[in-house]
């Protein structure tokens, strides 16, 4: 498949090649001219083991982007292969498919294997259609069996997922991946580096009546965003349900917190609501703000005027946390200077 999305690369999950091109050169094949390009190398990433409770997709993913950005594979294809893929589930296969642009690859590549049919079976496919999957990719030697030799890779690359840890990544790059136990220190020296000093300061706010300060360093946004995890069953579920503890506390999200929630799509919603979630999301201030890309492209709009102001006067450092794949600088919004890439529960 060539997109003009350039995280067309999900559909690698489902054992589809594919990935982004120029609107130019997919509108070209779609008149009939050929797509070329040089054979590329092939990097064999090894997923060992099991992701131990608590740790997400994303947290892996977070993970391999770090690894692959060091390894250093634009330009290069790298396919998934190990013990580990027995233990991902298809949607967590294309949490990390969708994040190729982002470790900088052509795509991230999954084999068909008994997850995918497992998928389309799901998904309401026909067994005729789903018998003619599998008949053709074995045919074709791409169906991928347990305990299969591994390919002949350009390179490989290794990692046991049970050392993937809770992680968010910031505050500028995606690459840039943090344990969770290390994200206060690692957050005020960034924000050291970033003012020149570690001075902390805060500014006064009136919101509905009520005087506050806004923290230097204060979430700013805070959004459940498209792409890359709001397909994701698991992760979505996991957020829905940390809501509904946070609800049964008592717990809410500070006044000055701008908090969104963008769906994958309408079935998201579905699920959510026939779970009984979606309502406890909407009372922590989660509610459904559209669908496709929202936060992550710049699309929050804008924060509440008092916010504004105190960033502007104080000269404050505002943060924001999604669930979306992209945080650079001026990104997200242009008033949130230090953004991090989160699971959907955090």
């Amino acid at each position: 498949v060539v997109g003009t999305d350039s995280h067309t690369t999900m559909v690698n999950g489902l054992g589809v090649l594919g990935w982004g091109a120029g609107g130019i050169e997919a509108e070209a094949a779609m008149l009939g001219q050929a797509v070329t390009m040089l054979i590329p190398d092939v990097v064999g990433f090894e997923l060992h083991g099991t992701l131990p409770e608590g740790a997400t997709a994303t947290d892996l993913v977070l993970s391999v982007v770090e690894i692959l950005r060091r390894q250093g594979v634009v330009g290069k294809f790298v396919e998934f292969y190990g013990d580990g893929l027995d233990h991902l589930s298809l949607a967590d296969k294309a949490t990390i498919a969708n994040m190729a642009p982002e470790y900088g690859a052509t795509c991230g590549f999954f084999p068909v294997d008994q997850e995918t049919l497992n998928y389309l079976r799901l998904t309401g496919r026909p067994e005729e259609d789903i018998a003619l999957v599998e008949a053709y990719t074995r045919r074709q030697g791409l169906f991928r069996e347990p305990g299969a030799v591994p390919a002949n890779y350009s390179e490989t690359v290794h990692l046991d997922l049970g050392n993937i840890v809770a992680s968010i990544a910031g505050p500028k790059r995606p690459q840039d991946r943090i344990a969770l136990t290390e994200a206060q220190q690692v957050i005020n020296d960034a924000a050291t580096e970033l003012r020149g000093n570690s001075e902390r300061r805060a500014g006064k706010i009136t919101l509905d009546g009520e005087t506050m300060e806004f923290p230097d360093l204060g979430v700013a946004i805070a959004a459940i965003t498209s792409c890359t995890n709001t397909s994701n069953p698991g992760v979505i579920m996991a957020a829905g349900l940390l809501a509904r503890n946070a609800r049964q506390r008592g717990l809410t999200v500070k006044p000055w917190v701008k908090t969104s929630l963008a769906p994958g799509s309408k079935v998201v919603t579905d699920y959510l609501s026939d779970a009984g979630l979606l309502d406890d999301l909407e009372h922590i201030g989660f509610s459904v703000v559209g669908y496709g890309c929202t936060t992550c492209i710049g699309n929050s709009g804008p924060l509440p005027a008092p916010v504004s102001e105190a960033i502007r006067d104080q000269d404050l450092i505002a943060c924001a946390v999604l669930s979306g794949n992209r945080n650079f600088e001026g990104r997200v919004h242009a008033e949130v200077r230090m953004n991090f890439l989160a699971s959907p529960p955090l």
